[in-house]
């Protein structure tokens, strides 16, 4: 099992060998690599995996995941 963690991009950085970006997790900003997700943009919401975006989601199901994550107990 794995889990995913949404979060919003903030920052982009084409300019190395691999897309990067910072993405904030409620407050805490992580770089993280984009190169799965090309379509990706500053302000697109992403699920993150080991440092990876995986796939791109919208807002609502960013923020369902979120809640849901606290009300269990993963996140505080």
């Amino acid at each position: 099992m794995c889990l995913g963690i949404p979060g919003r991009i903030v920052e982009t950085d084409d300019n190395g060998l691999m897309r990067m970006g910072k993405v904030d997790f409620g407050g805490v900003t992580r770089e993280v690599c984009l190169a799965y997700v090309p379509e990706a943009q500053v302000g697109d919401y992403v699920i993150v995996h080991v440092g990876f975006a995986i796939s791109t989601i919208d807002e609502t199901e960013a923020q369902e995941t979120l809640d849901l994550m606290v009300e269990s107990g993963i996140l505080a």
